[in-house]
């Protein structure tokens, strides 16, 4: 297991004018993206392929009702299908792996899929959109034809009823009864990460971290006049003005002594006051990839140099779960094995809470092993049984309770969120940890 700076001195020894630099232009951006799906298409996908049994993929969808697998299967510049976009992979057991394109010529696939169809931007072809289709299917003589029709994971179940029928048509009878679910085909094409990936996705991660130490600081917070939605509102802001967006509305917390203002995520108006304990969920998404991150700090009374040695407690239980999910985390084992795990390790070390770890790539709630639910801790059916690969990314998200001797032995409730790698058979925290609390004067 290994980590990094603390993701408080991400933000103390880097100024954020640091982030704005490091963010690339819109045009190196698609340049990036566009290289990792041409890396994709050739390593990625064919062997979730064969590891699955399918030999051919078919993705069909149309404008504007986008199969949610398609647009990570599209170069950056497609914002979209066109009109009706359909691609297919064909990895055979022997023999070289093809990514195709039956499709409108000239709308950006063109150097990442070879085109299969003779229609251009003014002139039809001779075989309809449909008619190519099978004509590619019937010279391949697949065995296992996947299509996106699931029931667990929304991700593979993507083709919508009138495409489906359509495609059993033009297939015809022979090819139809070779359609098999491509469900864990969607998922693991969608979970493993390439090299590249790899590579930057730390990066990714401290630009999350930046953005969070600087909405944790005194230059944003002002003790007994900004409020929780007032940070929360700025984190979103911050990351507009950097060209990036969220893919889910910030959230910041109060939790204060002696008194009640509701679970983490229910004081969005409260003015946040000395003394009190903050809470943040924030997730970005850059380069096509998703962070999703929760911290937390303390507003020093007037006086304290340190917050209350029961808050600094609470925070090094919270590390301590996460070290026990990371001991669990084995290459095979399900998301409810690895569930069950951890429960037992944190009941035998005493540590009270709950375990809700989601996969994260090109969605923040991504594809992979769910291990447990906030409202299922018993397992998550279908979802949960996923093993775990290499090379994908976790959200590490869960939470502890503490009594805090220093408020009279109340109980804070101490959320934490941080990505990480399974690469190796070990996991990285990527970007760092939080393993101090923000100190706002």
């Amino acid at each position: 297991m290994t980590t990094t700076p603390t993701a408080r001195l991400a933000f103390e020894r880097q100024r954020v004018s640091d982030w704005s630099q490091k963010i690339l232009p819109l045009r190196r951006q698609a340049e990036v993206r566009d290289g990792w799906l041409r890396e994709r298409l050739q390593s990625v996908l064919p062997e979730v392929m064969r590891r699955e049994g399918i030999d051919l993929w078919i993705v069909v969808a149309r404008e504007y009702n986008e199969d949610p697998v398609l647009m990570s299967l599209l170069p950056a510049t497609m914002m979209s299908a066109r009109r009706r976009t359909i691609l297919v992979f064909h990895a055979p057991a022997d023999g070289p792996f093809e990514a195709m394109a039956i499709a409108n010529a000239g709308i950006g696939l063109d150097g990442s899929y070879q085109a299969m169809w003779a229609k251009t931007r003014t002139e039809q072809a001779t075989e309809t959109q449909w008619e190519c289709l099978r004509r590619v299917v019937e010279e391949r003589d697949p065995k296992r034809i996947g299509v996106n029709v699931a029931e667990h994971f929304a991700f593979g179940d993507g083709l919508s009823k009138f495409e489906h029928d359509a495609l059993m048509e033009a297939l015809g009878s022979d090819l139809a009864a070779r359609t098999v679910s491509a469900e864990r085909l969607a998922v693991g094409w969608l979970e493993k990460r390439s090299p590249g990936e790899l590579d930057a996705v730390g990066g990714i991660n401290l630009i999350a971290h930046g953005i969070i130490g600087e909405a944790f600081s005194s230059r944003v917070v002002h003790p007994g006049v900004t409020t929780a939605l007032d940070v929360a509102w700025w984190m979103r802001q911050r990351t507009v003005d950097l060209g990036l967006s969220c893919w889910f509305q910030p959230t910041v917390s109060i939790q204060r002594q002696g008194v009640a203002v509701g679970d983490i995520g229910a004081s969005p108006d409260e003015v946040i006051r000395p003394g009190d304990l903050l809470h943040c969920d924030f997730g970005l998404h850059y380069l096509g990839l998703a962070t999703d991150t929760q911290q937390n700090a303390y507003v020093l009374r007037l006086g304290e140099e340190a917050p209350p040695a029961g808050l600094v407690a609470a925070l090094r239980t919270a590390n301590a779960q996460q070290d026990l999910l990371a001991a669990c985390m084995v290459a095979g084992r399900s998301g409810n094995e690895i569930l069950a795990d951890v429960l037992a390790r944190m009941a035998d070390a005493g540590i009270e809470g709950r375990m809700y770890t989601h996969p994260i790539g090109y969605h923040g709630h991504g594809a992979g092993p769910m291990i447990g639910l906030y409202d299922q801790q018993t397992g998550v059916p279908g979802r949960g049984d996923l093993p775990l690969f290499e090379h994908t990314l976790h959200s590490f998200e869960m939470f502890c309770e503490v009594a805090v001797p220093e408020w009279g032995g109340q109980r804070v409730k101490c959320a934490t969120e941080q990505i990480v790698a399974f690469t190796g058979g070990e996991i990285h925290f990527l970007g760092g940890r939080q393993t101090e609390l923000h100190l706002i004067h």
